[in-house]
């Protein structure tokens, strides 16, 4: 792995123009009333809509033309090869479920990272306007107050803290139910937002959001984007989150391990 320690002006400029195809290509759709839309489970409910394959499409073109050497993988297309040892994570519509419901919520995600995970991320809602980025050396939100500084809260006692998960059940039985063992513990808990929690935890609104079931295009952009801000996210025994799984991204290393001690002890 390479020390990033400085972000590649290059990798810079790429983000941001995979990031404005995406947003023209799901803006063109969002609350369309004839918006098409599938199912991807015989069995539940996993919708994917026109927008998400175009807006991947879009950026796929771009890194083929752009970054031709580094490899990619995409929610709706999968992977693509590449030499450079770098691989971009794409998820177009993350929160397809609040997409297709008009909900204002659901986001863009964009990673680049090399084997042992994302070193930077985007975070885009194109609705709202606002794109949280996060890399060596730059941790900034932009949208219709103008351009700020991402930094995470400051330590505080759990019981203080505010919880966010994006589906009430969370995962498994046994999930939901360490879940809720943090979530008695907190001062406020609130379900929902999908890629848009982790935003907030970078924007130092939240203090915690605890997930399970993610996919590897869930969580690398967050991983990204909170730890530029000052934040930690790991899997639910402290170790790497950007294979997907559990995740828990939290403010500070204070709060982070208050968390953790009851997720570990719920689930080891």
């Amino acid at each position: 792995m390479k020390n990033h320690t400085r972000l590649d002006p290059d990798i810079l400029r790429v983000g941001h123009l995979l990031a404005d195809a995406a947003r023209l290509e799901t803006l063109a759709h969002f609350r369309s009333i004839d918006l098409s839309t599938d199912n991807k489970l015989a069995q539940g409910y996993d919708p994917v809509t026109v927008a998400d394959r175009a807006a991947e499409r879009a950026m796929l073109e771009i890194l083929a033309r752009e970054r031709p050497d580094d490899a990619v993988l995409g929610e709706e297309y999968g992977a693509v090869k590449g030499t450079s040892g770098l691989t971009w994570v794409l998820d177009p519509i993350d929160g397809t479920r609040g997409f297709i419901s008009g909900t204002p919520t659901w986001g863009v995600l964009i990673a680049i990272g090399d084997c042992d995970g994302p070193f930077f991320g985007i975070i885009d809602q194109p609705y709202i306007g606002e794109r949280f980025i996060g890399g060596p050396g730059i941790a900034t939100m932009t949208g219709p107050t103008g351009t700020h500084k991402l930094a995470t809260r400051r330590p505080r006692d759990l019981s203080e803290a505010t919880v966010f998960t994006t589906f009430p059940e969370v995962g498994t039985k046994a999930e939901g139910a360490a879940f809720a063992k943090v979530s008695q513990k907190a001062r406020l808990t609130r379900h929902g937002m999908d890629c848009y929690a982790y935003a907030l935890v970078a924007a130092g609104q939240v203090d915690l959001v605890i997930e399970a079931g993610l996919q590897t295009y869930d969580i690398q952009a967050p991983i990204a984007v909170v730890q530029a801000a000052g934040g930690i996210v790991t899997d639910w025994q402290g170790g790497p989150a950007h294979h997907g799984g559990r995740a828990i991204a939290a403010a500070n290393a204070d709060i982070h391990a208050q968390a953790l001690e009851i997720l570990k002890s719920c689930t080891s």
